[in-house]
């Protein structure tokens, strides 16, 4: 029998399952079961909670930051390893803090290890704050098609750690009636696969020196989600895009399961961008992964 904690943040699901010292040895298959909401716990993706020291993608982690003593094993609902998981990261240091794992001093950060690179997370007004590090635009505008979608639709490559395209509509009742449980096809298809995120400005765009979004998503792995960290800071970094010079840096970005907060800010080596929400515990157990 395995013990695992289910969390969420904003309806983004996960099977958190504590595995300090990197003994468990999770197969694909044991991943999709868990994630099944039929047969399984279910659940958008898996957590597994260990220590940098522990596997073999934690000694790079360590060498970029020696107090990343934590690192964020992610897998999709499909069985497949992710390399960064915006909402993820936020329920697993919440899942430390409450676990006595780890503490954040007022004003101070946990480094977190991930296939992304380190991730620093602080407390914030609604939850945690997460710094994603640099982005990048990541080349071509490659046509989507989408299930309820009449017409293909060009969109934007973006990277924060993993990849999204993100895609323009014209309407609410555009954004309402797209199927997104067929997965979008997107031409030419990025290698590796991508997250879609199909948006729609505000109206009005800014308010309050605050740029508004609203977006649903079809996550690479795992299908359509209540939310994506990492897709509503591409959302918002792709809207501030197309809107130009003069559109501000801070967003908030509405999903089905909630609203995100989005900032991007000057450092060292170029801009990074900001990913802020709440994080929730829900329930533990036991499991027999047999």
């Amino acid at each position: 029998m395995v013990a695992f904690t289910k969390g969420h943040g904003t309806g983004n699901d996960f099977v958190i399952i504590e595995d300090v010292d990197g003994n468990l040895d999770l197969t694909p298959s044991q991943v999709q079961a868990l994630c099944d909401r039929n047969f399984g716990v279910g659940a958008d993706g898996v957590l597994r909670v260990v220590r940098s020291a522990s596997l073999p993608e934690g000694s790079a982690a360590l060498e970029e930051e020696p107090g990343a003593e934590w690192f964020m094993d992610y897998r999709n609902a499909d069985g497949s390893i992710a390399e960064m998981c915006g909402n993820g990261i936020r329920v697993f240091v919440h899942y430390l803090l409450r676990s006595g794992l780890a503490s954040i001093e007022p004003g101070a950060t946990v480094p977190i290890g991930t296939r992304a690179g380190v991730r620093d997370v602080i407390r914030s007004e609604n939850g945690y704050q997460v710094d994603l590090g640099r982005w990048r635009l990541a080349g071509g505008e490659p046509l989507a098609r989408a299930s309820g979608l009449a017409v293909a639709r060009p969109g934007l490559g973006i990277d924060v750690g993993n990849p999204h395209v993100v895609v323009a509509l014209a309407s609410e009742d555009e954004l309402a009636g797209l199927d997104l449980n067929p997965t979008p096809v997107l031409d030419p298809a990025p290698v590796g696969g991508a997250n879609v995120e199909f948006v729609v400005p505000g109206e009005p765009l800014v308010r309050d020196g605050i740029g508004h979004v609203r977006m649903r998503v079809h996550e690479r792995g795992a299908g359509e989600t209540l939310s994506c960290g990492t897709g509503a800071v591409a959302s918002a970094l792709a809207v501030r895009h197309w809107a130009g010079a003069r559109a501000p840096h801070q967003w908030r970005v509405e999903v089905p399961g909630g609203t995100l907060g989005v900032r991007m800010f000057p450092a060292e080596d170029g801009e990074h961008v900001a990913l802020s929400g709440p994080a929730q515990l829900v329930y533990r157990g036991e499991i027999d992964l047999a």
